[in-house]
């Protein structure tokens, strides 16, 4: 998340991965403004690694947001289904 009430920034952004019904890592990323509908990307990979590169660089991406939006995002763990 990366809220600044003062600057109306209320942005989520979440990472999910999971298997498919054929083996595959699904990883899924959502962003949006918090309140709104957002957007939704799904890639799937046939190998653990490619998986964990994918998400290393949309976390390199979402590290640099205090530079590019002027707040950093702040992590959030979130259990359960």
């Amino acid at each position: 998340m990366a809220l600044d009430p003062t600057r109306n920034i209320r942005r989520r952004y979440s990472i999910s991965a999971s298997f498919d019904l054929f083996g595959m890592i699904i990883v899924e990323t959502r962003w949006g403004r918090i309140g709104a509908a957002g957007q939704t990307q799904c890639h799937a990979f046939a190998d653990r690694a490619a998986a964990d590169r994918h998400i290393a660089a949309i976390l390199r991406r979402r590290g640099t947001a205090e530079r590019r939006i002027g707040i950093a995002y702040r992590p959030v763990e979130r259990s359960g289904a």
